[in-house]
């Protein structure tokens, strides 16, 4: 793998690593993530929620979630094609959705929760995929267990310390006002652009998390949802972690307007960390890795396998 390599993804087609995707699946059973079901595993006295998919050998991949997100927010379309080839794992943090306790108010906390809940399942070595508030998380558990990771991919997120990061809480209040005022979901401002071709991703983005009918998550509750910006908000004012310690290979993936994180913040990060790869999405927004899902899954696959 490259290091500190910079590029535009394409948009135009599916990859043929797709079909080879579902070809894979196929053989698996065509199990989808919409009807996985929930398991619950004991951390430190604590229930744990999470879902498996995927073959159950080689290095699993953890996905760490966004700010106020549940299971059920993970967009089937990004974790069926990388579960095609992998095992695939995502789990409700401390506090978060059907998962006990409470949740912590520094994302540093959040990544030895995190390191905790994997260590019960037993794993020695992991892939880590972490999106926006879940890519600090995935930075805090590579710093704090170096051994534990193997590969992380980081997408839609930034470091600590990052210019803004601090300043999540109004951009997310003027979305859930608008949301309010035009009866839709937040994301739909916060994830994607306000144009053709980021309305119909949105649309599509909407009709894939619901497709799941059955066995749904909890919803999350107010107290996580202050607690988790509050811990946004310590990660944004806190000093700046070193990130050239994070010696595995990273994958950084970010839209190229994203109003959450700004998206120079990927850049950053690519710089910062010695073994890194960069794409940036065009034409897109926070949300770019699941506007891109064509292109992004056959990404993370070929980052993984390497």
């Amino acid at each position: 793998m490259g290091t500190n390599n910079t590029g535009i993804a394409p948009v135009t087609g599916a990859p043929s690593s797709i079909g080879g995707a579902a070809a894979a699946r196929g053989a698996m059973g065509n199990v989808k993530w919409k009807d996985v079901p929930t398991r619950t595993i004991a951390v430190g006295g604590v229930a744990f929620a999470y879902r498996a998919l995927g073959p159950d050998s080689g290095v699993p991949v953890i996905f760490l979630h966004h700010l106020m997100a549940v299971l059920d927010d993970w967009d089937p379309r990004v974790i069926d094609g990388i579960a095609a080839q992998r095992r695939v794992i995502a789990f409700d943090n401390r506090g978060v959705g059907a998962s006990g306790g409470v949740v912590p108010h520094t994302i540093e906390e959040m990544g030895r929760d995190a390191i905790a809940f994997i260590r019960a399942l037993g794993f020695k070595k992991v892939d880590l995929l972490g999106f926006s508030m879940g890519g600090g998380v995935a930075q805090t558990v590579a710093l704090q267990a170096p051994d534990l990771v193997r590969r992380m991919i980081l997408a839609g997120t930034g470091p600590r310390s990052g210019g803004g990061i601090d300043e999540v809480t109004k951009v997310a209040v003027l979305a859930y006002i608008k949301a309010a005022l035009t009866w839709s979901d937040a994301r739909n401002f916060l994830f994607f652009p306000r144009t053709s071709e980021g309305k119909r991703a949105a649309r599509d983005y909407f009709a894939a998390l619901n497709e799941r009918t059955q066995g749904r998550d909890k919803p999350i509750s107010l107290q996580a949802r202050r607690a988790q910006l509050q811990a946004i908000r310590h990660w944004g004012l806190n000093t700046p972690h070193d990130l050239s310690a994070i010696k595995q290979p990273v994958f950084v993936a970010n839209g190229d307007n994203d109003l959450m994180v700004d998206s120079g913040h990927s850049a950053d990060m690519a710089r910062r960390l010695p073994n890194a790869r960069l794409t940036i999405y065009p034409d897109s927004g926070h949300g770019g890795v699941f506007q891109h899902y064509r292109a992004f899954v056959p990404a993370v696959l070929d980052f993984l396998a390497d």
